[in-house]
């Protein structure tokens, strides 16, 4: 890649095209597109890219103003696409007040991409309980200490995850243990228009 630079600005000047082997048509799609994305989301997989399950999910506030980040997709269901998060995200946020977002997955080593529009809902209590005691319990453990969407100090991260092992009374490398799901964490579902 060729790039310019001065002071103030930064120039892509050349890029790498992509490799498109081959095009998409009606007729070499599935007419579902939902089990179209299972097929190339196993394509994604089998030809080793690197974390195929990141997406981009971007929301918008009321007033408009959008926003983007990466999340982690979970699960496709013949209702939609599944992620979870803090609902005191910005994101969650954003969520309550425009139940719209879009989705994209960018699988830059089979040169695709697949974008999702649609209405969101929340999971239910219990399907996001089944998922989060199904997280390793570090992971439980940091849905509890993370504050998203929010400016913290050193260490502060570090200081929150040590009192909620003392909390929950979960010893230093513990696999197993009883944590709570809890009630500002759980799955969002997109679904597509």
């Amino acid at each position: 890649m060729e790039v310019a630079e001065t002071a103030d600005t930064l120039q892509v000047r050349s890029h790498v095209q992509y490799n498109t082997p081959d095009h998409i048509t009606p007729s070499n799609v599935h007419p579902s597109p939902l089990e179209q994305f299972h097929i190339w989301f196993n394509e994604a997989r089998n030809a080793g890219v690197k974390e195929p399950e990141s997406m981009s999910i971007s929301t918008a506030s009321a007033s408009g103003i959008p926003s983007s980040r990466m999340v982690l997709f979970k699960q496709l269901d013949k209702r939609g696409f599944v992620f979870y998060t803090n609902y005191t995200s910005r994101k969650s946020r954003e969520l309550e007040e425009n139940p719209n977002a879009a989705l994209l997955f960018f699988w830059r080593e089979i040169s695709r991409q697949v974008r999702v529009v649609g209405r969101v809902e929340k999971l239910s209590k219990e399907e996001s309980e089944a998922y989060f005691k199904s997280r390793p319990i570090g992971s439980q453990l940091g849905a509890w200490a993370s504050k998203q969407s929010t400016v913290i100090g050193e260490d502060a991260l570090q200081t929150r995850l040590k009192h909620f092992h003392q909390r929950f009374g979960i010893g230093e490398g513990a696999e197993e243990a009883d944590v709570p799901l809890p009630e500002f964490w759980g799955g969002w579902r997109v679904i597509p228009k």
